[in-house]
């Protein structure tokens, strides 16, 4: 399978190297000194206790490549439609794309690139960080869940379990995706949220009485939404599963607290800010999650506005 994986970070490239060993894999992103360490020295991936090396084709752009059967978006969400606006050359009317970042409703960016039946959603339950140019240390090892939102009709969600399982993934392929991606969803849009605003780890949520208050609220106002969507949603069960996070990862750092830290942009608009989208389409007030979300953007732009804390 031609397979492109757009975004040279710690994801894309386990995905991308792994997936190389059985497949025609271009590992894509726009930092022209992590492409040049790759094609020089391979992409290095610690795992199992040992230094693997892969080499996947890494390109800085892909002008003058084929058609990809499959187009695998690894980069932040912020950053999804420009870096498919770089690489619509490679996406002809038989590609797929595919999307297994944070949040939900990437599938409306993807929808501007290609039809609902060619465009796959999910959740990588693997995790990994960078160590330095083309070298990842890959973390948790778990379930690929893939799904779409429409029917399968040309059956090529097997076709991409068996390219991915031959590599190392153990893929899962759901009828109902969006289940699965607003599980996960609860706690980004709660834990993840509150702890970017307040700056603090993930244990401090739990330990303090306003912290957990907001939490919760933001839970409930989530839920509503998911009851309305027709998604399966118990309240007390996802406040008791949020809850064991903070107890058990009390030094854990969420993506929000951690780009804000380092003054980056956040992926907001596409975990508290997906909620905010599908409560407008179902008719549901959610007054917390639009303060919250404002409220990110407000600690993104203090550093063009010389305030410093």
């Amino acid at each position: 399978m031609k397979i492109a994986v757009i975004g040279a970070g710690a994801m894309g490239s386990i995905y991308g190297g792994h997936l190389s060993l059985s497949n025609e894999v271009y590992l894509i992103d726009t930092n022209g000194d992590i492409i040049n360490h790759i094609n020089e020295n391979g992409l290095v991936l610690e795992e199992d206790g040992k230094s693997n090396v892969y080499r996947p084709k890494a390109v800085t752009n892909s002008d003058r490549f084929p058609k990809m059967d499959l187009v695998i978006l690894f980069v932040k969400s912020l950053y999804s439609k420009v870096a498919l606006t770089g690489n619509k050359d490679i996406i002809g009317k038989d590609t797929y794309l595919m999307t297994l970042q944070n949040g939900s409703g990437h599938e409306d960016i993807l929808g501007e690139f290609t039809d609902a039946e060619h465009i796959i959603i999910g959740t990588t339950e693997d995790n990994g960080a960078v160590l330095g140019a083309g070298h990842i240390r890959r973390g948790g090892v778990g379930n690929t869940n893939i799904g779409m939102l429409v029917e399968d009709k040309n059956a090529f969600l097997p076709k991409v379990k068996d390219a991915f399982d031959c590599c190392g993934f153990n893929v899962k392929i759901h009828g109902n995706i969006q289940q699965l991606i607003w599980n996960k969803l609860f706690t980004n849009v709660s834990l993840s949220v509150v702890t970017g605003i307040l700056q603090v780890k993930i244990g401090y949520i739990r330990n303090n009485e306003y912290a957990w208050n907001m939490t919760k609220t933001l839970i409930h106002e989530a839920v509503e939404v998911a009851n309305k969507l027709g998604l399966e949603a118990n309240e007390d069960k996802i406040i008791r599963d949020v809850e064991n996070v903070s107890i058990m990862s009390p030094e854990g750092v969420t993506s929000i607290c951690a780009d804000l830290r380092a003054g980056r942009k956040t992926e907001v608009d596409n975990i508290s800010g997906s909620v905010v989208k599908a409560a407008a389409k179902v008719g549901v007030e959610v007054p917390t999650h639009n303060f919250v979300v404002n409220m990110v953007h407000a600690m993104e732009c203090k550093e063009n506005r010389g305030v410093t804390i």
